[in-house]
């Protein structure tokens, strides 16, 4: 035979499949297939398998403990507390635990996730070629037989530890969102319901900040005043005032049309909430012919002189009215609070 060497380039190709089988192609390029698979420990030493179904279950129990300890810094931590933790400085001791306990909990449902996959999970490659995008029947059988082979492969129904704790882990995080929503604010109980406005509560005039009389206030005119004892450099007058805010009006008894109004007023002067009762706008805007205020927001009509209802806006209900009288000094006087609610009518939701 001649000596003449074969070109490297045209040399066969051997290739390995991952079934080991040996196959010969003339293409260079071929698809060399996937390498065999190797076992890991786990898959050959139950011992090693033990050991890391504990380690998972370690750390989906340290999510749990982590979230327990989130919940717990709500309680344990005020709002305001500051401590130094090296190297941060000071720092707000709530958002520091609950930043530590919450991504230590996320962490540790990762990490427990991923060793467990990468030692107890199957993880021979299988290699698929593409299908249409309409499976047909017999690809469906083969997903869901796949997929019970899977989780029999996961072994979570034999690693009972495992999913115990993952799923008590798993159960635990929303946990979190939950206590989260503290920092809406406090519970309103009934400080919706209730105001400032109590019997014997002088009406004191908001700009001179006196005592209003009957005589200051004359037919046509339109006054405002706060409760007696609100102090308006406090912390929370704008809250008290968002729901105490009062305005008088002095109308002609004869044309009162609503007979409780009648009986509440006092000489022809009415109380009623400033607080419109579509969404809280402040009300200002007074018709002396016609009795009528207006909000200026969304333009819901009130009629002073007929209980203060609505005849016209989206407004809900007429404006709540405050009970008033005259004290032995001579001054105006809250005979109690409004009637109901003031503001928008989340009351009448139930």
């Amino acid at each position: 035979m001649s000596s003449q060497q074969i070109p490297e380039d045209n040399l066969p190709v051997v290739q390995e499949t991952a079934h080991g089988a040996v196959e010969r192609s003339d293409d260079p390029f071929a698809d060399p297939g996937l390498p065999a698979h190797q076992p890991r420990i786990q898959d050959l030493d139950e011992r090693a398998a033990k050991r890391s179904e504990r380690a998972v279950a370690l750390m989906f129990t340290l999510s749990m403990l982590a979230t327990v300890g989130f919940i717990a810094s709500y309680v344990i931590f005020p709002v305001d507390k500051i401590v130094y933790i090296w190297p941060f400085g000071h720092v707000s001791a709530l958002n520091f635990s609950l930043g530590l306990t919450l991504g230590a909990a996320l962490f540790f449902i990762g990490a427990g996730a991923v060793h467990w996959a990468r030692t107890l999970m199957s993880d021979v490659e299988v290699a698929a070629e593409r299908h249409p995008i309409e499976a047909t029947p017999e690809v469906k059988a083969q997903v869901m037989a796949d997929f019970a082979a899977g989780a029999e492969e996961s072994a979570i129904g034999r690693r009972k530890l495992i999913r115990n704790t993952m799923f008590g882990a798993l159960a635990l995080v929303p946990l979190s969102g939950v206590v989260l929503l503290r920092d809406l604010g406090p519970l309103p109980e009934k400080k919706l319901r209730k105001t400032l406005w109590a019997e014997g509560k002088q009406l004191i005039n908001m700009n001179t900040m006196k005592p209003l009389r009957p005589e200051h206030i004359t037919v046509g005119s339109l006054a405002f005043a706060m409760p007696e004892g609100l102090d308006p450099e406090a912390h929370d007058f704008q809250t008290q005032m968002g729901k105490a805010a009062l305005m008088l009006v002095r109308i002609e008894p004869d044309d009162i049309k609503d007979k409780r109004q009648r009986d509440w007023a006092h000489e022809g002067i009415v109380a009623f909430s400033k607080v419109c009762t579509h969404v809280g706008c402040p009300i200002s805007l007074y018709e002396q012919q016609t009795h009528h205020v207006l909000c200026p927001c969304h333009q819901s009509t009130f009629d002073l002189s007929d209980g203060a209802r609505v005849i016209f806006g989206p407004a809900g209900h007429p404006l709540p009215q405050l009970r008033i009288g005259v004290n032995s000094e001579g001054n105006l006087e809250a005979l109690g609070d409004f009637d109901e609610p003031v503001g928008a009518a989340f009351w009448e939701r139930g």
